[in-house]
């Protein structure tokens, strides 16, 4: 996966950028607010996600993670694409969009071209946990926040060692538990390997 690419903006279009980096041209399609974030013919930082199809590999961009995580959320409902969710981001903000979900304003999201009323509602009733945890993980504290994030590290990290995401989790909860909310990410590893 192609996490970000950083370099000069060859070329600015409301739906797509170049962006050169070591020789090497990429096309990335954008949205409307990455468009206006850009600034023409300087270096910059997009922050991507390739999607992969039998017959092409696409690229997309975003000038804030939040942005590239508001378009995931997005693409991971049935029946919203790629397409679907960047003609989403161009006609809403990441706030405007948390805001829609929240508040299950199924107007507002179908306000966008190309999306129906059962395409939002499935929107809503898809995303609105996820949202609104992350919305609360927003207005928590610093040190909750990086708690949160510190287990959330040590939980990827012990799935990827071959832990069961149910038994990794109970056993980082029991350790913050034990030991209290302030520990690292490599001390929670350390801790859920000794307990294993």
């Amino acid at each position: 996966m192609i996490a970000y690419i950083d370099g000069k903006l060859t070329h600015k279009d409301p739906t797509y950028v170049i962006i050169e980096t070591n020789g090497v041209g990429y096309q990335i399609k954008i949205s409307l607010s990455t468009y206006s974030s850009l600034p023409a013919g300087e270096r910059c930082k997009l922050h991507t996600y390739l999607h992969i199809k039998e017959d092409a590999h696409t690229l997309y961009g975003f000038t804030t993670v939040a942005e590239k995580e508001a378009f995931l959320h997005l693409i991971s409902i049935s029946g919203v694409g790629p397409n679907t969710g960047l003609m989403i981001l161009s006609s809403l903000s990441v706030e405007e969009i948390q805001q829609a979900i929240v508040r299950e304003d199924v107007r507002t999201i179908q306000h966008v071209k190309g999306i129906g009323a059962k395409t939002a509602q499935r929107i809503i009733l898809e995303l609105k946990d996820k949202i609104k945890k992350e919305v609360l993980l927003s207005d928590a504290p610093a040190s909750a926040a990086a708690h949160n994030t510190n287990r959330a590290e040590a939980l990827s990290a012990l799935v990827t060692l071959g832990f069961a995401k149910n038994v990794a989790e109970k056993t980082l909860d029991a350790i913050i538990k034990r030991e209290g909310g302030n520990l690292s990410v490599e001390e929670l590893i350390k801790f859920a390997l000794k307990s294993s």
